[in-house]
């Protein structure tokens, strides 16, 4: 009879299979079963073994169809069944993505767990625009809030801490509170014309961006109909967009030709 197996909580990153830690496919290609999110790319799930059993627990906007509470249950049951898991994670399992309340539940289940660590949504999209998180005389702070909220209940956030000029602000799933958002940081002081951006499905091919202001970035995304889930970049290091920017290296002779192009690039 098999022992109680373990759960590896991992973060896959923001979609590009690069970008994942060695540790993570490691655990992956070991598997016996993969529970994943709906955020996980295509890409990634590729890389899991075709006899690994597979348990898709996404959620989407407005529609939860496996609460929260039966995923850990779920990775209660498959660990007492003695099963190498997997919980695979879009992001990092602890920024944003409910690892922590998993994790929880598998200690008072007496289920051994580790976490393994993945690139986070603001690190990946900000790495595929060239543009830092942190840059000296622009940004000495760096903060990531999510824009999500229960409904009908307004965002409670430290609105004058975030105002902050001196730091990037990283807004996860702020697509539809951004209007909000962005008035808010007006409202406490934040520059108006505060450089910001808006991606969509960044580090992938599928990526989409809009670059803006602080009170125009919300109405370009939704002009451009970028797909939830949208992160936003404010801050002064986004406008650093043309000092960063490369162009096309195009040989071995180290000869540079015109710049690359931009998925859906629209300027405010």
């Amino acid at each position: 009879m098999r022992g109680i197996g373990k759960v590896s909580l991992i973060g896959a990153g923001p979609g590009d299979p690069d970008l994942l830690t060695v540790k993570a496919l490691k655990r992956i290609q070991d598997a016996e079963v993969v529970v994943y999110d709906r955020l996980v790319s295509q890409e990634i799930m590729d890389l899991v073994p075709p006899k690994t059993a597979l348990y898709p627990v996404g959620k989407k906007p407005k529609s939860h169809p496996i609460p929260q509470e039966e995923i850990n249950q779920l990775l209660v049951d498959l660990a007492k069944e003695g099963k190498r898991v997997v919980r695979l994670k879009g992001g990092d399992p602890f920024i944003f993505g409910r690892g922590s309340e998993e994790a929880a539940e598998l200690v008072t289940a007496g289920v051994e767990y580790e976490v393994i660590p993945g690139i986070t949504a603001a690190q990946g999209c900000a790495s595929s625009l060239n543009l830092p998180l942190t840059h000296r005389g622009l940004a000495t702070g760096l903060r990531y809030v999510t824009g999500h909220c229960q409904r009908d209940v307004p965002l409670d956030l430290d609105w004058a801490s975030l105002a902050d000029p001196n730091t990037t602000l990283v807004i996860y799933m702020g697509l539809a509170a951004i209007a909000e958002i962005s008035t808010k940081l007006v409202e406490h002081g934040m520059p108006a014309d505060m450089p910001a951006v808006a991606i969509s499905k960044g580090t992938t091919s599928e990526e989409q961006k809009v670059f803006g202001t602080l009170t125009t970035i919300g109405e370009l995304a939704k002009e451009a109909k970028l797909p939830a889930p949208t992160l936003f970049m404010i801050g002064d290091v986004v406008g650093l967009k043309e000092t960063l920017e490369l162009p096309e290296f195009t040989g071995s002779e180290g000869n540079w030709g015109e710049k690359r192009p931009h998925l859906e690039v629209i300027n405010g």
